[in-house]
């Protein structure tokens, strides 16, 4: 497969995702994007919920994975990048996959009082997600620092330490007025971080 078609990949698969973001908060009246949850604009019984789930989050997780998986072969061969765009692919692509088959309850159930089979499973997606992909960002940036790609070393080492801090930001709780605004900064440097590995693969030869 040709760089350009991996670069479109990538590109149309964060843009869903943007898009799907942008939606969900227009759609839904008086939804509040500073304290509410991403996951509250298709939680299960919102009007255009699954509307957003079936041509925004589920495609996009899928062409994710995709990009991720596809993307590791243009980089030099390091076990750590490996290991790094892999993790990305599952707990980035594939677990916004499993959110959007796995809606939330309506408001998300943040107390979990009775929740559903649903909720549970979109908790515990959401949860490897937000762990494991700043990780698996860092590990990529290690691996690039030890293969001579120090640019792009620095912007996943960088986007990998910001995106937990505001992980710890989200788990924490701490300011729940903001806990929207926490969600949507960390999202905004995955996709980054993704848009910067596919603009790179773009301008890569092809191999």
């Amino acid at each position: 497969m040709s760089n350009n078609s991996i670069f479109s990949i990538g590109v149309f698969g964060v843009s869903l995702l943007v898009t799907s973001f942008i939606l969900g908060g227009l759609l839904i009246e008086n939804y509040d994007i500073l304290s509410q949850f991403i996951s509250e604009s298709y939680a299960i019984g919102t009007k255009y919920g699954l509307f957003l789930r079936i041509f925004g989050y589920i495609p996009s997780g899928i062409l994710i994975t995709y990009f991720c998986f596809l993307a590791v072969k243009y980089f030099q061969q390091n076990i750590l990048i490996k290991i790094g765009f892999y993790g990305i692919g599952i707990f980035y692509g594939i677990t916004s996959l499993l959110t959007g088959i796995f809606p939330c309850d309506s408001g998300c159930n943040r107390e979990l009082i009775d929740p559903s089979f649903s909720q549970l499973i979109h908790n515990y997606a959401a949860l490897l997600m937000y762990v494991f992909t700043p990780i698996s960002i860092i590990v990529i940036g290690i691996g690039l620092r030890l293969t001579n790609y120090t640019k792009l070393s620095l912007i996943a080492i960088s986007c990998g330490i910001i995106s937990l801090l505001f992980v710890y930001l989200l788990f924490s709780d701490l300011t729940p007025q903001l806990l929207g605004l926490y969600q949507r900064i960390i999202e905004s440097i995955f996709i980054i971080w993704i848009l910067v590995c596919a603009f790179s693969i773009r301008n890569i030869n092809d191999v």
